[in-house]
């Protein structure tokens, strides 16, 4: 371990889940991965409303591609269970973007976005143990 490691987060034990909290979080991670999906599937298969989407943010439609990597990547790794923090935190960042895309650039509805974002912020929180213990190797 690292010096710079331990002064960032001690020692830290798994977090300890009832069955049920433990089930509805996999579940939870299950549906967010799905929607992931079918997002960036959407956004990579080039649909006409992702397009018209990416063309109205102004930023190009590499941009399009490259979101849509992140989610599907991301979907992935919600369901492999040492990848699962990871891919919440970059879902995140993503849903944040988003986020401010909806409100500030398109004008539409944020609700969408910010569900995603609150389920990603959830799984990203409940699965701090593993972030933390990674920066220990």
């Amino acid at each position: 371990m690292s010096y710079s490691a331990s002064l960032i987060a001690p020692f830290t034990p798994p977090v300890r889940r009832s069955r049920v909290a433990l089930t509805a979080l996999w579940g939870l991670q299950v549906v967010l991965a799905g929607l992931f999906l079918f997002a960036g599937g959407s956004k990579l298969a080039g649909t006409a409303p992702m397009v018209a989407l990416f063309e109205a943010i102004g930023v190009g439609q590499w941009f399009r591609y490259l979101t849509g990597a992140i989610e599907v990547v991301s979907a992935v790794a919600l369901v492999v269970p040492p990848l699962a923090g990871f891919g919440a935190v970059a879902l995140v960042a993503t849903m944040t973007g988003a986020l401010a895309a909806h409100l500030f650039i398109l004008g539409a509805s944020p609700a969408i976005p910010a569900l995603l974002l609150v389920g990603s912020v959830v799984i990203a929180w409940a699965r701090r143990d593993q972030l933390v213990r990674s920066l220990h190797v």
